[in-house]
């Protein structure tokens, strides 16, 4: 199994390690807005600066904004320029000046309009630790460390699985590991159309696909990307991260409900990549029960995972393809219709594929989580591919492990063969298996009941001579195990306790 890993290091640990500095005594979730502003703000008057270096060469305007949003370079007002940043790190304004900054860049940018975090003058935010690592960002030129203009995007993405690790359970809300994402991506291929996800946290399905197109290279204005979430700070996360990406976003006028205030009601989606609340419950107040969305049934109110599906389903284009993240229960439960639910999207010959993946994948979850792919005009008509996937990836620390690049290479390359008609099946790990066959074990969608077990390598030795060894080996053992219960015996009674 090849090892290498998807982690990041150098310079976005750099970037980490100075921003830990502010943490002193608050939570993660408490420092993470600040951290993550601080980077943007940094970035943005980093390009800011070059842009306005480029101007004076050239002896052109430099307050002309025009001259910055031609290359999509945000305008910073002269109030909210790092030099004048780093002039008050040392001062007790400092947290007052930044958050100025903020409000002075949100006014001359309308894209970044009640985005940004203003919450620096707040008390609790010890201003001699937030004026170090101002020092330390003034020593750090951003847009030198690489040709690559997404460099600080990854430094924020890395601070983001960063927080996630810190926060545990909390950080569902906003995180889905980057392997994850990766691998719905590499699989639905979206070179092209419209990009949703209804329920997008950081925006790192978005950020994704763009990379994938500039991987392969495509153009990123061939994507138009639809989202929105219900957590108010954690949409604002996802619209930095979009920005400092270069990627326009139409995620709502607002956060939202996706059930109860479906933002993008007409869309029609071409891709959807979606890590969805694993069984939500409670999400249904009975106002939904005639909702049109719920075409294959109603879904209980008590579990929200086939809601997610239909909802997204429902958003598909002719041709789209969905990518999902679902808890496992999804694949074989019958509680509160959900089975029948599942038989009819089967029976629609809506699934492409099912990919069973490995435990502690996740921070927030040790659930174990399939992956479901959707197609509306699937080329393989009558087959599901099934995939699993549970003893691939590497441990990356005690508690986390990540699928590798390969891993990732190796799923995608058997999803292609699939769609080719030219997949050999593999005992233990993938299998392409009829919709019928599939009714024959009543529509349960778990991988293992399809691939089978893996082939195990005959080791010459035969199986008579092998029963005689293994039985008198075991036979030893049970001898052994009667010798050490007399002694357990002896010296408990030798203290009086007998048994």
């Amino acid at each position: 199994m090849a090892t290498t890993n998807t982690a990041s290091i150098g310079f976005e640990e750099q970037i980490w390690e100075a921003a830990d500095i502010l943490r002193g005594n608050m939570d993660a979730a408490g420092y993470k807005h600040v951290v993550l502003g601080l980077i943007f703000l940094k970035y943005i008057s980093d390009k800011f600066e070059a842009r306005y270096q480029e101007l004076l060469v050239d002896d052109d305007d430099v307050e002309d904004k025009d001259a910055y949003a031609e290359v999509n370079v945000f305008f910073v007002p002269p109030s909210a320029r790092w030099s004048v940043i780093a002039e008050a790190a040392h001062t007790e304004e400092i947290g007052t000046v930044i958050d100025d900054a903020m409000r002075a860049i949100e006014k001359e940018n309308k894209r970044l309009k009640d985005i940004l975090p203003k919450n620096y003058a707040r008390g609790e935010l010890d201003k001699r630790r937030l004026g170090n690592v101002v020092d330390l960002f003034t020593n750090i030129r951003m847009v030198e460390h690489s040709t690559d203009k997404d460099i600080l995007g990854r430094a924020y993405e890395y601070c983001l699985s960063r927080f996630a690790e810190q926060e545990g359970k909390r950080a569902g809300e906003f995180y889905t590991p980057s392997c994850v994402v990766r691998t719905l991506v590499e699989v639905l291929k979206p070179f092209k159309g419209r990009v949703y996800d209804p329920c997008c946290g950081s925006g790192g399905m978005f950020v994704q696909s763009s990379d994938f197109v500039r991987n392969h290279a495509g153009n990123i204005d061939n994507l138009s990307i639809y989202g929105q979430d219900a957590n108010p700070t954690t949409r604002k996360m996802a619209l930095m991260n979009l920005a400092i990406h270069g990627i326009e976003a139409d995620l709502g006028g607002y956060n939202a409900d996706t059930f109860h205030s479906d933002l993008h009601k007409t869309l029609k989606a071409d891709f959807i990549l979606a890590n969805p609340p694993f069984n939500l419950s409670d999400w249904n107040d009975g106002s939904l029960n005639d909702d049109p969305r719920w075409r294959y049934g109603l879904p209980p109110s008590g579990n929200a995972n086939f809601a997610w599906l239909q909802h997204m389903i429902h958003h598909l284009a002719p041709n789209g393809k969905i990518g999902m993240v679902l808890a496992n229960g999804s694949l074989s439960s019958q509680s509160g219709g959900e089975g029948e639910i599942r038989r009819k999207i089967v029976e629609d010959d809506l699934v492409e594929g099912i990919i069973a993946m490995p435990t502690q994948l996740f921070y927030t979850t040790q659930i174990p989580v399939s992956l479901w792919f959707i197609n509306r005009n699937k080329k393989q008509k009558g087959k599901t591919l099934f995939i699993d996937a549970r003893k691939m990836g590497s441990m990356v620390s005690r508690r986390l492990r990540e699928m590798t690049v390969e891993d990732i290479a190796r799923i995608a390359a058997i999803f292609e063969a699939f769609d080719d008609g030219n997949l050999t099946d593999v005992k233990g790990y993938c299998a392409a298996i009829t919709t019928a066959d599939i009714a024959k074990q009543d529509y349960i969608l778990t991988p293992g009941r399809y691939v089978g077990i893996e082939e195990q390598e005959d080791d010459g030795e035969p199986f008579e001579e092998k029963m005689a060894r293994l039985t008198g080996k075991l036979s030893e053992m049970f001898k052994r195990s009667h010798e050490l219960e007399d002694e357990i015996r002896k010296k408990l009674g030798a203290i009086g306790y007998d048994i």
